[in-house]
């Protein structure tokens, strides 16, 4: 860190202090740190931004003030060559912490290879992180990390409508990302928005408000374990076929298949049970009631087959069986043990095996033991900035407005008005609340007429919500991003049909 850093590093932590009665949020700040790091064998110095700028309302006053890190690549010849990728994490409510530590950025937790949390706590060196080619920022919502809302001189908080819901949500943050934008001198640079869960629905919302109200245009979405909520617990026959590749995908690595589909690879099954589930079952239970009993009784027992569920359970559900039983019920009479939501490979232990849904999320209890710890100490000891607010790694969001989704038609009208404009879907295919065939599935709804499926682009991984967590697949999914940025730059080529 130097001398220069550490000075304004000092005279900004005063402004933290405020009144010794209360805790102050900071309104725009930033700390600015320097470090080194390895990126796939090259050696360089990087520079890490870390602070709060204010969201605005209508008269320019501050209504909120929005936590970030932006993490940039020193010594760059000409930075507007260079990509700008802008990461959101979902809930809604959800901090931007995990991939921000354990994806994209250049530190990660301290893990073990498939993403367990071991002690002593913390982070170390991540030489996957994509940003020996692009410059990543990391932004937190309102009520995430230590984004806030500001109270007014009366005291009084601003409307929390304005900032929570789909369209609120993605309204100003296409304001915040401007602003950003035109503070760090970045309007020439590629830009790409990614988003993880939820935000795989705030990413597709961004990219059309981005270019119609905020004249941004992007060279890519990225979606990681996208949440589609056209189809995500909305329930009929759909929704509940979708689920099956993901049961089969779950089966298989507890080793609950068939003998015939339990010894081939993974890869070889989930072609047979998506053609399955579209072309058989999906017709099936849009049969409801009035199905014919002999066809029941067939579709049940190629369930059992590719689900690793008894039939007899299938046909107690009258075919939908909803995901929340499966993680229950896989494995009640082997081990008793349940199966992870998120990420169908954690294993859970509840008070009773009888029931239809575990008692807690197994995988999501294991991520906050090693999350938490480390990214409070990273942005204190590492990045240098010190606040006495606390880190929401889940903040206070509802209720959330639902209404006006049109996600997935913004997505496709602004790759219609931006030729540069492709998509990528990452998903893991142990993820039993997103699941890859969903993902699969809303890639292909998103523009039927065909005329654009060359932009979109799907990867999958052999673990769950968080694919990057596994050792492996955290190699393979930031080459997938570099890959990915390459294919999408514009390479001098003119923005024409």
């Amino acid at each position: 860190m130097t001398m220069k850093n550490i000075c304004l590093y000092l005279s900004l932590f005063s402004l933290f202090i405020g009144s010794s009665q209360s805790v102050k949020v900071p309104v725009d700040t930033l700390v600015s740190t320097t470090h080194s790091t390895t990126i796939k064998g090259v050696n360089f110095n990087y520079t890490a931004e870390t602070g709060m700028q204010p969201v605005w309302d209508k008269e320019g006053k501050p209504i909120a003030s929005l936590f970030y890190t932006y993490y940039t690549r020193n010594n760059i010849k000409n930075r507007a060559e260079r990509p700008l990728l802008i990461s959101f994490n979902g809930g809604p409510g959800s901090a931007s912490v995990w991939m921000h530590i354990a994806y994209t950025g250049p530190r990660i937790l301290n893990v073990d290879s498939e993403g367990y949390p071991v002690q002593p706590y913390g982070f170390k060196n991540n030489p996957n992180s994509i940003l020996d080619k692009a410059d990543i920022v990391f932004v937190n919502p309102v009520n995430t990390a230590y984004s806030r809302m500001l109270p007014n001189n009366e005291g009084e908080l601003p409307d929390r409508e304005q900032f929570f819901g789909i369209n609120e949500d993605i309204k100003y943050l296409a304001e915040w990302i401007n602003t950003f934008v035109s503070r760090k001198n970045r309007w020439e640079s590629p830009k790409y928005i990614i988003g993880e869960s939820y935000g795989g629905t705030r990413v597709m919302g961004l990219s059309l408000e981005l270019q119609e109200n905020q004249w941004m245009y992007l060279n890519g979405v990225i979606l990681v374990s996208p949440a589609d909520y056209k189809v995500l617990r909305v329930g009929g026959p759909v929704s509940s076929a979708l689920n099956l590749p993901y049961y089969t995908a779950t089966a298989w690595y507890h080793k609950q298949l068939p003998e015939a589909l339990q010894s081939k690879d993974l890869l070889e099954i989930l072609p047979e049970a998506e053609a399955f589930a579209t072309n058989t079952l999906l017709p099936a239970l849009a049969k409801g009631g009035f199905i014919e009993v002999s066809e029941k009784m067939k579709i049940s027992e190629k369930l059992a087959y590719y689900s690793g569920l008894k039939q007899k359970v299938i046909l107690q559900h009258n075919l939908d069986v909803p995901n929340s039983f499966f993680w229950k019920e896989l494995l009640r009479d082997e081990t008793g043990q349940t199966i992870g939501r998120l990420d169908s490979r954690y294993l859970g232990v509840d008070k009773k095996e009888s029931g239809d849904r575990p008692d807690y999320s197994a995988e999501l209890s294991s991520w906050l033991h090693s999350f938490t710890p480390a990214i409070n100490h990273y942005v204190k000891s590492e990045l240098r900035f010190v606040t006495d607010l606390k880190y929401n790694m889940f903040g206070d969001v509802r209720p959330w407005n639902n209404d006006g989704d049109n996600t997935r038609d913004n997505l496709r009208l602004a790759m219609a008005q931006n030729p540069y404009l492709q998509v990528l879907n990452q998903s893991g295919y142990y993820d039993g609340a997103t699941t890859y065939f969903n993902a699969k599935y809303t890639l292909s709804q998103i523009d039927p007429s065909g005329k654009m499926k060359e932009r979109f682009h799907f990867k999958g991984y052999r673990s769950g919500h968080m694919m990057y967590l596994r050792e492996e697949d955290l190699i393979q999914a930031n080459e997938d991003l570099r890959e990915f940025l390459e294919i999408s730059s514009a390479n001098g080529k003119s923005a024409r049909y």
